[in-house]
């Protein structure tokens, strides 16, 4: 197989797949005679030829296959056959044994030397195939790196860990004196390096939170990213004790409490922003696990226009927030962009002029030129309270993080019917079900049908990848099933799917995108709150009425091509 191979150069399979001009590949082929580089890695860093093209080539021209590392595991006898050493000198990875052939994964098929030193050294039969770079360095790095203490505090000294460029603002393990001896070993050097790299590969994936998980024989570190857990290699075991004594100083917990749960802030320096993260520890069987909430503020869109709304929920949103009084009300699960939507609504709102006050438990986001309150549970300072107080405070526009329980809403309906203009959320299904949700809570339908000025339900949609984004083609059948009945503002529809890449980790996807339905409180609809009618019967009426539903808002994001029709059926039901 490797003479079959070397009769065939890379360079001329290139040119007659027309994937590089000749200037291109000369310009590399004089870079990789300077340095030694690699001709691929060259053609690929200087965005010449995409991986996933190179792959495609070799595979095609040499007659091997091409296989995703990333989706392989690998058993340790496999791995034992190539040398670590010999494995990222060359750039390949072991993925089977079978008789006396071993398949390897290489980047580069058409290297006869490394197959040649393998094939002496192991004396198999080595039948290579061929696999995309990045995710080759990332699965080398996932077998070869095993946990080891040794090797990840080789890594974290390295100039590549120091290169991350994280630093804390404020470095609030220097205020404590009188240490323990677990406060000393987390203030070791790699500790603190290893603390920061957890986070700096959380931001770098963009995740939303970071989860610190110990277990008896390991610790995993997860990333929800786009709204989906992703594991990553964890640190050892053995500095377990030490990293959550490290994140225990930054955040001003207490370091010898490890029965009852803490909560903490802390805040770090990346890229030249400010990243707050809210922290939480909670006893486990094994250990304290982490989750740390990344408030990225330099990340947060205050501009309604620039959230994507479709054309009926911005105008039904614009009109509320025009009124002088009255309760504007965001449902939706935990993490689908109320926050960002309330706080887009205030910065809206807010004007030297008027009087903003918030109270939140916890404060995500500062705001300048907003009150904004924290909400002290543990002393009886309550949402309710902190309400009544802000009151005394002559506010002309309230925000309440959240509607958790009568008192707040009897509350909050009033302060709407006094004058004021409230904005909060509460849990429900749908717009419609904001309605009998606060009869519920006891609040009288006259109260509710007087007070409420707009419902609105939000969902995040996963935004289809850019990078490996097609077009397919959707039958007839299948949209009237979905219930899709055409936009008049679409002059054309686009449905699309992510295939998959090494940009998006093979999902298909790369960020997110909000939609949301709008209900003003339109006079059919008062009739059946004043009668305590159903969600259902609100909704149907609210429909008539020109509401456009999630599963509607959603279908025109997939028909612009921003997402999938996979996202809106996991997301939405049936009108």
């Amino acid at each position: 197989m490797c003479a079959k191979i070397a009769k065939k150069r890379l360079p001329d399979m290139l040119l007659e797949q027309q994937l590089v001009t000749q200037e291109q590949l000369q310009e590399c082929i004089g870079l990789h005679r300077m340095t030694g580089r690699s001709l691929p890695s060259l053609l690929v860093e200087k965005e010449y030829l995409s991986e996933e093209d190179l792959v495609i080539t070799l595979s095609e021209q040499l007659g091997i296959p091409h296989i995703r590392v990333a989706h392989y595991s690998i058993p340790k006898e496999v791995l034992a056959e190539v040398p670590e050493t010999l494995a990222r000198q060359y750039q390949m990875l072991p993925v089977s044994v079978t008789g006396d052939v071993l398949t390897l994964a290489m980047s580069d098929p058409l290297n006869i030397m490394a197959l040649d030193d393998l094939r002496m050294l192991t004396s198999y039969e080595i039948e290579p195939v061929v696999a995309v770079a990045s995710e080759l360095t990332a699965a080398i790095e996932k077998h070869y790196g095993g946990g080891k203490a040794d090797d990840l505090y080789d890594t974290l000294v390295s100039d590549e860990a120091e290169d991350t460029k994280m630093e804390e603002v404020k470095d609030l393990g220097d205020e404590i004196e009188d240490v323990s001896l677990m406060e000393g070993s987390a203030e070791d050097e790699p500790v603190k390096k290893l603390a920061r790299l957890i986070l700096f590969h959380g931001l770098e994936r963009g995740a939303s939170d970071i989860h610190f998980e110990p277990y008896e024989k390991m610790v995993r570190i997860r990333y929800r990213v786009d709204g989906s857990l992703e594991e990553a290699k964890g640190p050892p075991k053995s500095l377990q004790h030490n990293l959550i004594a490290r994140y225990k100083i930054l955040t001003k917990c207490r370091i010898d409490e490890h029965r009852l749960p803490q909560d903490g802030r802390f805040r770090i320096k990346y890229k030249g922003r400010e990243i707050d993260f809210r922290v939480g520890f909670l006893p486990t069987k094994f250990g304290e696990k982490i989750v740390f909430r990344v408030l990225d503020q330099g990340s947060l869109t205050l501009d309604l226009d620039k959230l994507g709304f479709e054309p009926q929920p911005t105008e039904s949103f614009r009109q509320a927030l025009q009124l002088p009084h009255g309760m504007i009300l965001l449902t939706g699960p935990t993490g689908s962009g109320k926050t960002t939507t309330l706080y887009s609504a205030l910065h809206k709102l807010n004007s030297p002029d008027t009087n903003v006050v918030t109270v939140e438990d916890p404060i995500e986001y500062d705001l300048f030129g907003v009150n904004q309150v924290q909400v002290q549970s543990t002393i009886g300072f309550t949402f309710a309270a902190a309400l009544r107080q802000i009151l005394r405070q002559d506010p002309d526009i309230v925000m309440v993080g959240e509607i958790r329980d009568g008192e707040t809403a009897d509350v909050a309906v009033k302060a709407a019917l006094t004058g004021h203009l409230v904005l909060s959320t509460l849990h429900t299904n749908d717009a419609a079900g904001v309605f009998p949700r606060l009869t519920d809570m006891g609040i009288e339908p006259f109260l509710v049908q007087s007070s409420v000025a707009l419902a609105a339900a939000q969902r995040l949609l996963k935004r289809v990848c850019t990078n490996c984004k097609e077009a397919i083609n959707v039958p007839k059948e299948v949209l009237d099933r979905i219930q899709y009945r055409g936009f008049d503002y679409l002059p054309e529809v686009n449905w699309v799917r992510g295939r998959g890449c090494s940009k998006c980790n093979e999902t298909g996807y790369k960020g997110r995108v909000a939609v949301i339905e709008t209900m003003l409180n339109w006079p059919e609809i008062q009739p059946l709150v004043l009668n305590r009618a159903s969600g259902f019967d609100i909704k149907r009426m609210a429909i008539k009425c020109g509401m456009k539903t999630l599963r509607q808002n959603s279908l025109a994001k997939a028909a612009k091509g921003l997402s999938s029709i996979e996202q809106v059926l996991e997301h939405t039901t049936e009108d």
